[in-house]
């Protein structure tokens, strides 16, 4: 079947590292580009290590959605990562274990993508931040909203919402990585309501008409 899994416990050893390492939430997924700490996640390029029908032959660099990868391809040890290590490994386990059906040979190579391209990517990342509106879910600080004056006044959220939480929200709801850095939010949101944050992103992605600076809208509303 032209699994990589017939080309040596080796190279399934080093594949399971990496499966592991990607359960670990401190490991930095290095199919994400942080150069500009900014990429709209919508594919990953990941190379396939068996035959898999629609999508491409062993060796075989293909985009593929992050929760189908994550879900099945890479638990399965049907992909990798698309970056050199991997594909240095998958090369060289099949000088070592030869597949026993017929089949082309070649080297495995990482697919770099083109400046134009990562651009696009980043315009695309910026576009989804700023016209999207995260929504947060938080319980408020019950005992400082008895001893409020009028009911008008503002509520007081439990936990205030750090840079470090609207990073985390970000990638889950909009599939966007992005770093603290690229927010401007000189103190944690502690009151529900509606916010506009500001965005820090590279002047070389381009504004669109009419803007002068990009926001993220974020939302919080108690439980």
């Amino acid at each position: 079947m032209g699994s990589f899994l017939r080309y040596g416990r080796h190279g399934v050893r080093q594949i399971i590292r990496f499966r592991d390492a990607a359960n670990d939430s401190s490991v930095v997924n290095p199919l994400l580009y942080a150069s500009q700490g900014l990429r709209y996640n919508r594919k990953l390029q990941v190379i396939l290590t068996s035959n898999i029908d629609k999508l491409g032959k062993a060796g075989d660099t293909v985009k593929v959605a992050p929760g189908y990868f994550r879900n099945h391809l890479m638990p399965k040890l049907l992909a990798v990562p698309n970056i050199d290590k991997f594909a240095y490994l998958i090369t060289e386990q099949r000088k070592v274990y030869q597949p026993t059906e017929k089949e082309e040979k070649k080297d495995v190579k990482v697919v770099k993508e083109s400046k134009e391209d990562m651009m696009k990517e980043y315009e695309k990342a910026a576009l989804r931040l700023d016209k999207a509106k995260l929504v947060l879910r938080r319980l408020i600080d019950v005992q400082k909203a008895k001893a409020r004056a009028t009911k008008d006044d503002p509520l007081e959220l439990r936990y205030p919402i750090t840079k470090e939480v609207l990073v985390a929200e970000v990638s889950r709801q909009l599939c966007v990585n992005i770093a603290p850095e690229n927010l401007h939010l000189p103190s944690p949101l502690s009151i529900l309501g509606e916010y506009e944050v500001p965005l820090r992103l590279p002047r070389s992605i381009p504004l669109p008409e009419g803007k002068v600076n990009w926001s993220l809208k974020v939302k919080i509303r108690s439980k």
